[in-house]
C-alpha cells in the first residue's frame, strides 16, 4: 500500500498532478481546491495517498493533509459514492466545508457539488453524520494551506475566468500576513496575474 508520496511537482492538470519520486513519475488525482495550494512546478510536494485498484489498474488519489485523506476514505463507505465523487466533494467544499455540511445536515450545500443529487446528499448525511467525530478535519484546510479565505479567493478568480495555473501561481506569491482580508488577497492576486 502507498500511504504517502514526496517528490518534485512535474506537471499539473485540471484534477491531477504528476510527482517525480526517485526517478519515477507518478500521477495522482487531487481535489482542485488543494491543487491550487501546491506551489509552482518544480517545487517539493508531499501528498497523503489512497491507492485504489480498478480493473487491474492502480489509481492514486492524493491529499495535502492526513485529515483530508481520512475524510475522503470515510466518504468511500457511503453507498453510491466512489472515489471520483469523494474527490468532487472535497474539491467543491474543502475538508472543513464538507465536514460542516455533513454535521449540520446541509443537503443543499452537498447537492450544490457537481454529481451530487438531493438523494445522494441525504444518503451521505444519513450514513456519515455520526462518523464525523472520528475525523478531525477542523484545521485540515489551514494545514494544507487552503484556508477558507483561499477557497473564496479561488472561487472569485475562477468566476472571473482565470485558469487554474494562473490562480495557483497567484496564490503561491501572496503575502500571507495575518491581518490581511480576502479583499487584500484578491487585490494582490489580481496584481500578480496582471503582471505576467
Amino acid at each position: 500500500m502507498i500511504v504517502g508520496v514526496s517528490g518534485l511537482l512535474k506537471a499539473v492538470g485540471e484534477d491531477w498532478v504528476q510527482l517525480t519520486v526517485g526517478g519515477v513519475t507518478l500521477q495522482a488525482f487531487v481535489p482542485v481546491s488543494e491543487i491550487m495550494t501546491l506551489g509552482p512546478e518544480g517545487s517539493q510536494v508531499h501528498l497523503f495517498t489512497h491507492l485504489r485498484i480498478r480493473d487491474e489498474h492502480p489509481i492514486l488519489y492524493g491529499f495535502t493533509s492526513q485529515a483530508a485523506l481520512e475524510l475522503f476514505q470515510v466518504t468511500q463507505g457511503v453507498s453510491g459514492v466512489g472515489p471520483r465523487l469523494g474527490l468532487a466533494l472535497l474539491s467543491g467544499l474543502g475538508a472543513t466545508g464538507l465536514q460542516q455540511a455533513i454535521a449540520l445536515g446541509d443537503s443543499a450545500k452537498l447537492s450544490g457539488v457537481s454529481g451530487v443529487g438531493r438523494r445522494t446528499a441525504e444518503r451521505i448525511i444519513l450514513e456519515l453524520k455520526g462518523k464525523m467525530d472520528s475525523v478531525e478535519v477542523a484545521d485540515a484546510d489551514s494545514v494544507s494551506g487552503s484556508a477558507s479565505g483561499d477557497g473564496e479567493l479561488i472561487e472569485v478568480l475562477t468566476s472571473m475566468g482565470y485558469t487554474n495555473a494562473e490562480i495557483r501561481r497567484a496564490l503561491a506569491s501572496l503575502d500571507r500576513s495575518p491581518d490581511l482580508t480576502i479583499e487584500d488577497y484578491l487585490r494582490q492576486a489580481l496584481q500578480q496575474i496582471g503582471g505576467w
